[in-house]
């Protein structure tokens, strides 16, 4: 825990929350600056900035929590988002995910994609290095 991250302090009961969903790894709430009706936040208890500072078995509820949250809200197109770092637009330095109902055009996630052109040789060089590190 961090003392000083909001999301610790609704962890740990100093701040409250619309609290959905609770287990000692796992933690969901509705987001209290919603993009749409039923917009809510599951975040891991260990405190880390971003994911890959989450141990692996801290994350194996998050997905299966998001599903549920999104039958229980009625969703039926939806956004799941996780941002890593400030150039990722992450505002709270703990890791957390959005699941965010997308009702019509107007609400919910808007999402540019400002797909580039790729040189296959390049791509095929990056992917090779990619593998060999996975």
């Amino acid at each position: 825990m961090s003392a000083a991250c909001i999301f610790c302090k609704i962890i740990k009961g100093e701040i409250p929350c619309f609290k959905l969903f609770e287990s000692d790894k796992t933690l969901a709430f509705l987001d209290i600056n919603p993009l749409s009706k039923g917009h809510a936040l599951v975040i891991p208890k260990h405190h880390g900035e971003k994911l890959t500072d989450i141990p692996d078995d801290q994350l194996g509820e998050i997905l299966p929590i998001v599903k549920k949250l999104a039958a229980a809200t009625g969703a039926n197109d939806w956004n799941l988002l996780q941002n890593n770092g400030k150039l990722a637009h992450q505002e709270v330095g703990h890791v957390h995910f959005h699941m965010i109902p997308k009702p019509n055009d107007k609400e919910g996630l808007g999402v540019g994609w400002p797909m580039q052109k790729v040189d296959m040789d390049k791509l095929k060089m990056l992917f090779e290095e990619v593998k060999g590190k996975m």
